[in-house]
């Protein structure tokens, strides 16, 4: 029995930057309102993309970034101070990723000399 391959857009619903969710769908998902969507998106923590209609939509990475920002104005802090600190969580992360990659680089070339 030949395998059953899946659909394009079966596929695009597994990507994480596929813009899949509505406003209303992704502001119910990480429990906010779309105002709430809309003020990330001025605060440019993120930008989400547009369908055919010109209706705003998101990916499920802009929604783990959003529901972030969301935890953290919970948590007293004003959506522009949120987003800034997200932002800046993810160019920590990004960094200590690149010096990662550096050190092993470094010791991977060091260690072929060394042979």
């Amino acid at each position: 029995m030949p395998q059953e391959t899946p659909s394009p857009a079966a596929d695009r619903f597994d990507d994480d930057d596929y813009p899949a969710y509505t406003m209303g769908r992704a502001a119910e998902m990480i429990g906010a309102t779309p105002g709430f969507l809309r003020a990330v998106g001025e605060a440019r923590l993120i930008t989400p993309l547009r369908s055919e209609g010109g209706h705003r939509r998101y990916s499920r990475y802009q929604l783990r970034i959003a529901a972030r920002a969301r935890e953290l104005v919970d948590g007293g802090a004003p959506i522009e101070a949120a987003c800034r600190i997200v932002i800046l969580e993810d160019q920590l992360e990004e960094a200590l990723r690149l010096n990662e990659e550096l050190r092993r680089s470094t010791a991977d070339s060091s260690g072929a000399t060394d042979s």
